[in-house]
């Protein structure tokens, strides 16, 4: 398997780094590390063109010499400097060209600390891509010898999430790691329930989430045998933070999130909700892209 990693010429991309080791040791696939940077303005240009050109390779193979620095000899690897229109279609025509399995992304620089934000270019290439792309938290960091330990996929519990499920449990056995189904809810604490109270507001949550449990249960049952499945859970809390936090999270574990329906087939595009659980969380999101049999028969 190939993984595709993205870095910034212009600033260290640890984050994408570690992210992209420990995929790439997770999935005994090898690793192709690319700085992507602007096309030239051709010979009209003369000698501003040219030491424009000189200044940025520089930049460059400096960001590439610190990644080989971060990697070692844990993971082979290539490194390799492209030329594009813009970083998301350079990015995109690395990883047609080596036939990637995933594109990792850092996350932008704008972002709070451990936390997954997905800057201009990267909404860009998620828009694009038909490859999962996977998303560093700010700051993510693992060791050497670290592998990916538990997937856990996040679902609405819709019976026309079938075919999603499977996916992501796909990923699960073929990573040999252990899988889960999560689902969240956010409940204001002022939401008062028409003015019944806090308990009764509580009461409700508590009979949604029995429901959620059990439509979650209902789509692990379609799931192959030889996933390792753990059970499934409801994240509840009045902010989307403190809802996702809820469940619990490991420190080798992967987020798996599917693509809105309302974006092209076959490709990468966030809905609200899904935008919301992956800012939200401090694990790194993996997103797929929408596939035609997801759809339940």
């Amino acid at each position: 398997m190939i993984v595709v990693v993205g870095i910034d010429p212009t600033r260290r991309s640890a984050s994408a780094v570690n992210l992209a080791r420990l995929l790439a040791r997770s999935v005994q696939g090898e690793l192709v590390v690319a700085a992507v940077l602007p096309a030239t303005w051709g010979p009209v240009a003369g000698s501003v063109d040219a030491e424009w050109r000189r200044y940025t390779h520089e930049a460059a193979n400096l960001a590439l010499d610190y990644a080989a620095a971060v990697l070692g000899d844990t993971v082979a690897a290539q490194y390799l400097v492209h030329e594009a229109q813009s970083a998301r279609g350079g990015l995109l025509e690395v990883a047609e060209q080596y036939k990637a399995d995933f594109i990792v992304l850092g996350s932008g620089s704008d972002g709070a600390p451990g936390r997954v934000t997905i800057g201009a270019d990267g909404d860009a290439i998620l828009h694009a891509s038909t490859v999962p792309v996977v998303v560093a938290p700010r700051g993510f960091r693992a060791g050497p010898g670290a592998a990916v330990g538990r997937i856990t996929g996040a679902v609405q519990g819709a019976a026309a999430e079938e075919g999603l499920v499977r996916e992501m449990a796909s990923l699960a056995v073929r990573w040999n790691v252990e899988f889960r189904l999560a689902s969240f809810a956010v409940i204001p604490r002022d939401s008062g329930t028409s003015g019944a109270g806090h308990d009764v507001g509580e009461r409700i949550a508590d009979e949604w989430s029995k429901g959620s449990i059990s439509r979650l249960s209902e789509l692990l049952a379609h799931v192959s045998d030889a996933a390792q499945v753990d059970k499934p859970v409801v994240g509840r809390g009045p902010t989307w933070e403190s809802a996702v936090a809820n469940i619990g999270w490991r420190e080798d574990e992967l987020l798996v999130l599917g693509s809105s329906e309302r974006g092209p087939i076959s490709q990468v595009f966030l809905g609200s909700r899904a935008a919301k659980i992956t800012r939200s969380t401090q694990v790194p999101v993996v997103i797929l892209p929408q596939r035609h049999s997801r759809s339940t028969t």
